[in-house]
C-alpha cells in the first residue's frame, strides 16, 4: 500500500472512532471518555492534515518546486510530531492534579469500549507500521500510545471490577504519556535536522570528504553538500579540482560509486575546468611568494 494511501485508511480509522467514542462517553455518562473522543478527533484531524500533505509530497517536480515536493511528507511528520507531544503533555498535567483526586468509572462499559479501541488502532499501526517515511513514522508512534493506553484501560477495568483502586487510571496514563514523550521527543528533532537540511544521520561528511579525497586523481574539495529531502534518499553536490582533466569520466564515476557506498544515491558532481593545470597553479603560487618577499 502506498504511503498516501495508508494515512489515509489510517486518518479514516481514527475518525470513525473518535465518533464511536463520543456516543459511547454519552450512554456511559463518562466525562472523561467524552474528553477523549475530543482528543481523538483533534488527532484524526492531524493525520488527516498528514495525509494530505503526504499527497502532495508525492508530485513531481514542477517551476514552482524544482526540487520537487517530498518536503511536505516531513511537514506532515513534524506536525503530527507536536499534537502528540502537546496531547501527552497535557495528560501529564491532568492526570497529576487526578493522582489527588481519582474518579469513579464506568468499568464494564469502559472494558468494552477499550476492545473496539485496541483492535481499531492495532489495525491502523499494521496499516503504516511498514511504512518508510517520516511520516508514517510519526503516524505509527501515535497509534502505539493509543494502542498501549487502551490496553492500560482495559487492564484497569478489570482490576476495577474487583477493587475500588481508581488511582490506577491517573498513574497508568502518566507512565504511557512519559514513555511516548520519551520516542516522541527524539523523532521530532531527527525529523527537524532533516527539514533544516542537516547532514542525514549515519553519514560522517568529514570522513566522506576524507575518502573522495584520498581517490585517485582527486586533487581537492571545494564543495561536499549532503542533505536529505525526505529521509529516505540522500542527496550531495561534490565540486572538486582534478589532477588530470582527461580521466574526468572515470574520476567521476569513482566519486559516484564511493558516495553511493555511503548511501547517497543522488549525486551532482562539478568538476573545476580552469586551464590552469598544476604546474602552472604552483608557479603562480610561487610568483606570488616571490612578490610578497620582493615587498618585504
Amino acid at each position: 500500500m502506498s504511503s498516501k494511501r495508508a494515512i489515509w485508511l489510517a486518518f479514516f480509522l481514527n475518525l470513525s472512532y473518535a465518533i464511536i467514542e463520543f456516543i459511547a462517553g454519552g450512554v456511559f455518562g463518562s466525562s472523561a471518555v467524552l474528553a477523549d473522543s475530543v482528543h481523538d478527533l483533534g488527532d484524526a484531524i492531524a493525520i488527516g492534515l498528514s495525509a494530505f500533505l503526504e499527497t502532495i509530497s508525492n508530485r513531481e517536480e514542477d517551476s514552482h518546486y524544482t526540487l520537487g515536493y517530498k518536503r511536505f511528507s516531513l511537514l506532515g511528520a513534524l506536525i503530527t510530531a507536536v499534537i502528540l507531544m502537546t496531547g501527552s503533555a497535557l495528560v501529564i498535567l491532568e492526570n497529576i492534579r487526578k493522582l489527588f483526586h481519582p474518579q469513579p468509572i464506568n468499568d464494564e462499559g469502559i472494558l468494552w469500549l477499550g476492545i473496539i479501541a485496541v483492535s481499531i488502532n492495532v489495525l491502523a499501526s499494521l496499516v503504516v507500521r511498514k511504512g518508510k517515511t517520516k511520516n508514517e513514522s510519526i503516524l505509527s508512534l501515535h497509534f502505539l500510545e493509543d494502542t498501549l493506553g487502551w490496553i492500560a484501560v482495559i487492564l484497569m477495568a478489570i482490576i476495577l471490577r474487583f477493587t475500588d483502586w481508581y488511582i490506577l487510571d491517573p498513574l497508568l496514563s502518566l507512565v504511557i504519556s512519559f514513555f511516548i514523550l520519551s520516542k516522541a521527543i527524539p523523532r521530532f528533532w531527527s525529523t527537524l535536522k532533516i527539514f533544516l537540511d542537516a547532514v542525514p544521520e549515519g553519514l560522517n561528511s568529514e570522513k566522506l570528504e576524507q575518502d573522495l579525497l584520498s581517490l585517485e586523481n582527486v586533487k581537492s574539495i571545494n564543495q561536499l553538500s549532503i542533505w536529505s529531502m525526505d529521509g529516505l534518499e540522500n542527496n550531495a553536490i561534490v565540486h572538486l579540482c582534478l589532477e588530470d582533466l582527461t580521466r574526468m569520466e572515470e574520476c567521476k564515476e569513482a566519486i559516484r560509486s564511493q558516495l553511493r557506498q555511503s548511501g547517497v544515491h543522488n549525486i551532482t558532481i562539478e568538476v573545476d575546468t580552469s586551464p590552469m593545470n598544476h604546474n602552472q597553479h604552483k608557479r603562480c603560487l610561487e610568483d606570488i611568494g616571490g612578490i610578497k618577499g620582493h615587498e618585504h
